[in-house]
């Protein structure tokens, strides 16, 4: 049963686009606020029907002190909320941040499938490839920012982080 678990979770994630393969474009130009720089960011399509989606990109903190992604929000969908997905044993768990996402000094986090990412939930309509999805982040000490992820094919490609 544990397998038949497993397998079913990762097939959910392939169909959504959360397990990573191939390289694709992100977004290129990074956006700044304060010591923060964000780069990278994407998400995937999603199959119609669809109440939920991922997003994804890389922070990097060249400040002196630790920050926190304490929250983020969009207008196209109900909640945005902060999420980690980790292996426990055999089964791959994902949990909700309800602290936000530890953005240490002089350190890069990256938000990638199958780890860190925002989940978007109660999507008004699905993303679809070629589309762009707007994002308001709010650090604890930096401020709002936002951002806007390029939404990339569905399926298992997608991103990769060097």
């Amino acid at each position: 049963m544990k397998t038949f678990t497993k397998l079913a979770f990762l097939g959910i994630f392939a169909a959504t686009g959360i397990i990573i393969a191939g390289a694709t474009a992100a977004q290129d130009a990074p956006a700044k606020v304060a010591d923060l720089e964000i780069t990278s960011a994407f998400t995937k399509a999603m199959l119609p029907g669809q109440p939920v989606g991922g997003g994804y990109f890389t922070i990097k903190n060249t400040g002196k002190s630790d920050d926190t992604l304490v929250s983020v929000s969009s207008p196209v969908a109900g909640t945005v909320e902060l999420h980690e997905m980790a292996m426990q044993g055999e089964v791959m768990k994902m949990r909700k941040l309800d602290t936000g996402i530890a953005i240490p000094a002089g350190k890069t986090v990256e938000l990638t499938p199958g780890g860190l990412h925002l989940m978007f939930i109660k999507v008004k309509e699905p993303f679809k490839q070629g589309g762009k999805v707007p994002v308001t982040l709010t650090f604890e000490k930096a401020g709002k920012v936002d951002i806007t992820l390029p939404v990339e094919a569905a399926g298992p490609g997608g991103h990769m982080h060097k």
